[in-house]
């Protein structure tokens, strides 16, 4: 089992920044890829961005060129730098990992949301 703890959300106007964190514990070793999906009030829950083991990211393009994600291996934890945001990036974001090397699982945090508002 992969338990992830998101950290890192809140309110900020908007052109401002957050740093969101999710670290991942358990069963690590089953890891392939970890990323983060956003889902605003009445809308699907959607794919923003991504990376692989091997370091390979994407990148949707609402968010292409303002968010960059990140990992830092040795602590299983992954980093997404929000800057520039818009009142349309305000959701909740959950911090996602697939199992892949061990039985396909995907795994969720329980999401911490993000307020643009001025």
């Amino acid at each position: 089992q992969v338990h992830l703890a998101e950290s890192g959300g809140g309110l900020v106007q908007p052109g401002g920044s957050l740093r969101l964190s999710c670290e991942a514990s358990g069963d690590t070793k089953c890891i392939s890829a970890m990323g983060w999906y956003r889902q605003a009030p009445g809308e699907d829950r959607t794919l923003i961005t991504g990376i692989t083991d091997g370091d390979s990211t994407y990148y949707a393009d609402s968010v292409k060129g303002r968010f960059t994600i990140s990992r830092d291996a040795a602590k299983n934890t992954i980093y997404l730098q929000m800057n520039s945001l818009k009142l349309e990036d305000t959701a909740v974001y959950y911090c996602h990992a697939l199992g892949q090397y061990c039985d396909g699982m995907q795994h969720w945090g329980n999401g911490t949301p993000v307020t643009v508002s001025a």
